[in-house]
């Protein structure tokens, strides 16, 4: 929709109830961009490794703040709007590595309400410069506890001054999966016209694979999932958990993961490269993370028809420092 169709003048603020739908459509062309985000081959990168297999990666970096978050971060804020949990000021407090809260920050000054935001200190610079500039306040917790000591003061805040403040929690939140479920799972289910065998994706909420997954194993139930986590606690893969040493989400549903790869961090910054070089594709390293899974997935499948996850784009300072 276009600034100048007559039905969204004067109508971005509002919201309607969509019959048939149990969430709130946001009547605003910006918000209206969030996801329907295309399904892109990523023939070249297969052919150098063997190929064999299809590889294809859902290109979410092209929502409307540059990661796959705004659908999740939607979702949430559409139910809070309507149980009422954001009039009179209050303020949405919550806890992100990074990209969940610039999404959080977009839709604040989008639809007017504050948001306090709880970020590791160690989260990546131009991050934080987006969160302040849409006009979240920003907490930083300490590098060492990560995203699992965001959580915790995220949680300290709102208990502190429940009227105050309003905790979504996305790390716990049925929204979250929720979103992908009704949203991401069905567009890769449609746009590969049910063809795929395999569906690969970073684990950090887990929301996002596990309410794909779900959508997925409802379609075909042998469809083979799985998630990609960091080798170790600590590690340079933003964005993504090693869980078996996290604070672990609900939002994970591990009865819809057949299996989990860990990803070196050097392996994921290949990867990323090779999607530039090769795809021309600018993305984070939790997709290079997930593309290099994938890759191995494939040369011990080569009839796979294998459907990830691009999450994020490229942070150009850290393509930077990279070097």
């Amino acid at each position: 929709m276009f600034a100048s169709d007559p039905s969204a003048v004067g109508a971005n603020r509002t919201i309607e109830r969509t019959q048939g739908s149990e969430h709130t459509v946001l009547r605003d062309p910006l918000l209206r961009a969030i996801g329907n985000t295309p399904l892109l081959p990523l023939d070249r990168i297969v052919a150098r490794h063997g190929g064999g297999f299809r590889l294809f990666g859902k290109a979410e970096f092209l929502n409307p703040t540059g990661s796959v978050k705004d659908r999740a971060a939607l979702f949430i804020v559409e139910e809070a709007i309507e149980a009422g949990e954001l009039r009179n000021g209050r303020t949405l407090v919550d806890a992100s590595s990074g990209n969940t809260a610039v999404a959080y920050a977009m839709l604040g000054a989008r639809l007017g309400f504050p948001v306090r935001l709880c970020v590791p200190r160690n989260a990546h610079p131009e991050r934080l410069r987006r969160m302040r500039a849409l006009g979240a306040e920003i907490v930083l917790t300490d590098p060492m506890e990560g995203s699992d000591g965001a959580q915790r003061e995220a949680l300290r805040i709102s208990r502190a001054q429940p009227e105050k403040y309003y905790y979504p929690d996305q790390y716990n939140s049925p929204a979250n999966p929720g979103a992908h479920y009704a949203g991401t799972g069905p567009e890769i289910w449609h746009q590969t016209n049910g063809r795929l065998t395999h569906f690969v994706a970073g684990v950090g909420t887990g929301g996002t694979i596990s309410g794909v997954a779900r959508y997925l194993k409802e379609q075909q139930p042998t469809i083979r999932v799985v998630g990609v986590e960091p080798t170790g606690p600590m590690h340079g893969i933003e964005g993504l958990k090693h869980l078996p040493s996290a604070l672990r989400p609900s939002t994970y549903q591990e009865r819809w993961v057949d299996a989990t790869m860990r990803i070196e961090t050097e392996v994921a910054i290949e990867a990323q490269g090779e999607l530039a070089r090769e795809e021309g594709i600018s993305v984070g390293r939790s997709a290079g993370a997930a593309v290099a899974a994938s890759l191995a997935l494939g040369a011990a499948s080569p009839e796979a028809f294998i459907v990830t996850i691009l999450p994020d784009a490229a942070d150009p300072m850290a393509q930077e420092t990279d070097r």
